[in-house]
């Protein structure tokens, strides 16, 4: 047995595979774009190292692709078949426990290894990872507060519990905190993504576009080598500037920042949930202003086809609708519908969130845009108040209530409107009136 650099035992004879072992989880907290040659280096130092082959699984599990889940299977399988202790046994279970579709009891899992182990920081960036896209803000506020009394700027990644901090506090709604967490974080470690995306979010819950757009622009040049974050953290600058009415920057941000497919090193995955969330999300916006995109849509369409019937991402379900209804597919979007449905019906909570929350609000998003407005209203009104659970932040979650809102006036519906207006207006710090996306409905309600 070896420790790493926190001082936490893993079961290995090679110390040279926990040194690499570090450098794997050091990437993970980093937003690295190099992972695979990474973790190559682990399983080269010792093929039957067990943790080596569950973070394998771990990264897997991460793309939420239905096509990565045979090989997170194998590697969980091959790191049960290697000794553990009690600490590494339980992060099986957990890794076991995402692959069947239950991601909040893997989350449960990390967080009581954090509690026994407060320096094992991969369990701990586990869970708030997890507690992200399953909407438990109040589990990643508790979990950050339960170990940081645990580490000091003398531990290697404290820069990260900084970060996580911010974001915690952010999506809780406690802007201050957060702020100061978050550029902490910066200060530490200036190429930190997490960091500057957890700030970028509070620039934009408290309405800070011009002080977003500096922020983002003082940090890029230190992002080289870093993965598809930077490309969500150039959506967040797109929306300051969408906000300030400048759609021609977004555009550009669009093409050559956030969904740029034509560089292998910088470009945006064709089809990672995030990235695609960045891309159907920002048109969205941009056609209920009236802004014309182009054939912009066409290839997140064709992309959506290709993922029909995988589930993994609740969250990304309704951005591949936008794309398909955005482009008249409507056989396509009857089959995704009916993949929806066909997994909803087997029995695992990540099925039961995909039936009850994900599939109204991705039929409402199909309506929505076939303007039957009735409907969508319809289709998510009874899961408003659920929509947290399908995952993403405040500033994510926003282009769902606009659909839900475009629906309302369009269909003038006025308490639907202002109910809407209300719950906006409730979480962001800046009336609606001062918003692109909500200042014609807030005027209509005088």
């Amino acid at each position: 047995m070896f420790q790493d650099c926190r001082g936490v035992t893993y079961t290995t004879d090679s110390e040279q595979a926990v040194a690499a072992f570090d450098r794997v989880v050091d990437g993970y907290l980093g937003y690295r774009a190099d992972m695979k040659p990474r973790m190559d280096a682990v399983m080269a130092a010792d093929p039957a190292f067990g943790m080596a082959h569950c973070l394998q699984g771990y990264l897997l599990m991460m793309g939420f692709n239905a096509a990565g889940l045979p090989g997170a299977r194998a590697a969980l399988a091959a790191a049960r078949r290697a000794a553990g202790t009690e600490r590494e046994e339980a992060h099986k279970a957990a890794l076991d426990a995402w692959i069947e579709g239950d991601p909040e009891r893997a989350a449960d899992i990390w967080e009581q290894i954090a509690r026994d182990h407060p320096h094992d920081i991969l369990a701990f960036r586990l869970a708030h990872f997890v507690n992200f896209w399953t909407g438990r803000a109040d589990a990643m506020l508790a979990s950050v507060r339960g170990i940081e009394r645990h580490w000091s700027a003398a531990l290697p990644g404290y820069g990260s519990i900084l970060a996580c901090r911010c974001f915690a506090h952010e999506e809780n709604g406690y802007y201050l905190e957060a702020e100061l967490a978050g550029r902490a974080a910066i200060r530490v470690n200036p190429a930190d993504l997490w960091g500057a995306h957890a700030v970028a979010h509070v620039l934009e819950m408290t309405g800070r576009r011009r002080e977003g757009i500096a922020w983002v622009e003082a940090l890029q040049p230190h992002w080289d080598g870093g993965n598809n974050l930077k490309h969500h953290l150039w959506w967040h600058q797109a929306l300051y500037h969408l906000e300030l009415g400048d759609t021609d920057r977004v555009l550009a941000l669009y093409d050559a920042g956030f969904r740029d497919l034509g560089s292998p090193l910088t470009g945006a995955a064709p089809d990672l949930y995030i990235d695609v969330q960045n891309a159907a999300s920002m048109l969205y916006r941009l056609h209920r202003l009236r802004v014309d995109v182009g054939d912009r849509w066409t290839e997140l369409a064709d992309k959506a086809e290709g993922r029909i019937g995988d589930c993994q991402s609740a969250f990304t379900l309704p951005h591949w609708m936008m794309a398909l209804a955005a482009t008249g597919r409507d056989d396509a979007a009857s089959r995704m519908l009916a993949g929806m449905r066909a997994f909803g019906r087997e029995h695992s909570p990540l099925a039961a969130l995909v039936r009850t929350v994900a599939l109204p609000a991705t039929e409402a998003v199909l309506a929505n845009l076939q303007g039957r407005h009735l409907d969508a209203l319809a289709a998510m009104r009874p899961v408003l108040g659920d929509l947290y659970r399908l995952g993403g932040s405040h500033a994510q979650q926003d282009v769902l209530e606009q659909v839900f809102l475009d629906s309302a006036l369009k269909a003038e519906a006025k308490a639907d409107v202002r109910l809407l207006l209300e719950r906006v207006a409730g979480r962001c710090r800046l009336s609606p009136a001062h918003r692109a996306g909500y200042a014609m409905a807030a005027r209509s309600m005088g």
